[in-house]
Formats: structure tokens, sequence, C-alpha cells
């Protein structure tokens, strides 16, 4: 329980850090680790389907956002400054809270159980109920279908929608041919 609450507080620093931070490329990191958090709690209580989708939506968002940050900021020579002394002390601290981050990435994903052993109830009922109540051969096609079809529904709208607002996003406005 004590990483929900640790992820929860780094899902808060890092949204601090994207709306107050001047850089476009690092609030698009710092929002990016808020979702990855995201993505890692629904692991934690035992949610994969969520965390798979919003990892998805999470690696396209921020695939399309840097897109759109390289394509709108202008890159000049003095890159090479930014790397000057005064930056180390941000990159010391960069590396120590991915270095963090990905430690509890690591232990999170320890704590899953075993391939084919089921650990709560409902998922036992599935496996038990599956082939007698749905008729299907296939297990995980049944429960996304039949018993949770109302999830999956939910599920597919989200990524609809995202793709939608994303899609509205990048067009540009008033575009003729």
């Amino acid at each position: 329980m004590i990483e929900l609450y640790l992820f929860l507080f780094i899902m808060l620093i890092a949204a601090v850090i994207a709306t107050e931070i001047k850089d476009l490329l690092a609030a698009v990191i710092s929002l990016g680790a808020v979702g990855f958090s995201v993505a890692i709690m629904f692991i934690l209580v035992q949610a994969p389907d969520l965390a798979i989708v919003q990892i998805v939506v999470e690696i396209l968002t921020i695939v399309i956002f840097v897109a759109v940050v390289f394509r709108t900021t202008h890159i000049d020579e003095t890159i090479g400054k930014r790397f000057a002394s005064t930056h180390i002390l941000s990159m010391v601290l960069f590396s120590l809270f991915a270095f963090l981050f990905l430690a509890a990435v690591v232990q999170s994903l320890r704590e899953l159980p075993r391939f084919g052993y089921a650990t709560m109830r409902v998922a036992s009922e599935y496996i038990r109920l599956g082939l007698s109540e749905c008729g299907g051969a296939n297990i995980v096609a049944d429960v996304i279908l039949d018993f949770r079809a109302l999830d999956t529904l939910g599920e597919a709208t989200v990524l609809f929608t995202s793709v939608i607002g994303v899609l509205a996003l990048m067009r540009k406005i008033g575009r003729k041919r």
C-alpha cells in the first residue's frame, strides 16, 4: 500500500514540474512520468488491462508531444552551451529521480503473480465458469467480451477519444489545399 502513496507523491511532483517548468521538452517528460505512474499504480492494484491501455495511450501521447515540440521550437547552435556547469546539478537530480523511478518500477513488476496463477477470487471464478457460461475455447476472449464487456467498451471509448483528441490538436486550423 505504501507503493501507491509513493507513486501518488511522484505524480504530484511531476505534475507540478510539468506545469511550472519553462522548457517544453522537460514538461512533456514530466507529463509522461505522471502517466506511467498511473500505469504502475494500475499494475499494483492488479488491473493489468487498464495498465496496458494507459501505457499505450501514454507512449502515443509522448511521441506526438515530442514531435510537436521539435517541430515548433527551433534548435540553434547554442545547444552545446546548455550542458554548462550550471546544469550539472539538474542533470544529477534528474538521474537520481530516474533511478528511483526505475527501481520502483522493477519492484512493482516483481510483485506481479507468476504466470498462470490467479491471485484474486474473481479471476478464479472467470477461469472456473469461462467454458460453461460462455462456451468459448479462448478464456481471455470470454472474459473480455462476456464477463467484462462494458469495461472493454469503456477502454475502447477512451482509446478512440484520445486518438480523436490528438488528431484535433495536430491538424492545422484553416488549412487549404
